[in-house]
């Protein structure tokens, strides 16, 4: 079972409701067992921050995963925290001409692969994440976004 908090740090219309993100996680981490995730809705002056602070980059992005380095709970993995920039990924999803919930599923994936070991810092670690994020989109009936 996954056990997920959504922290919605800001009201925006276009973020998807609490039942379509919780589709997405449990879609994501099936294989994961029992696992905590915490995922947290910023507005752009948050994400600019977030990513200023972690990782050296004075601009807003769309996604941000920290995984977690702490012992299990009552059994279940601690994974960790995603945090999505809701005007940022509206911005995208105008910019690459996307459905906006089609993106939102896009960037929660990956932020949630971000967590269970997924990275993309060269490009066989890329092919591999992209790979899974075209499956696991597709079981949705999502274009492959790249």
């Amino acid at each position: 079972m996954i056990e997920l908090e959504i922290q919605r740090m800001m009201d925006d219309p276009g973020v998807p409701a609490d039942e379509q993100i919780e589709h997405w996680v449990n879609l994501a981490l099936a294989s994961e067992g029992d696992a905590m995730v915490n995922l947290r809705i910023v507005d752009e002056a948050e994400g600019w921050a977030l990513n200023r602070q972690w990782r050296g980059r004075d601009t807003s992005t769309n996604v941000l995963g920290f995984p977690a380095d702490s012992p299990s709970v009552d059994g279940s993995r601690v994974l960790g925290d995603v945090v999505l920039c809701a005007p940022v990924i509206a911005r995208e999803a105008i910019e690459q001409d996307k459905k906006l919930a089609d993106h939102w599923a896009h960037m929660v994936i990956h932020g949630l692969l971000h967590l269970t070991g997924y990275d993309h810092i060269d490009a066989q670690q890329a092919e591999r994440m992209e790979a899974r994020e075209r499956e696991l989109l597709a079981s949705l009936e999502i274009p492959d976004p790249y």
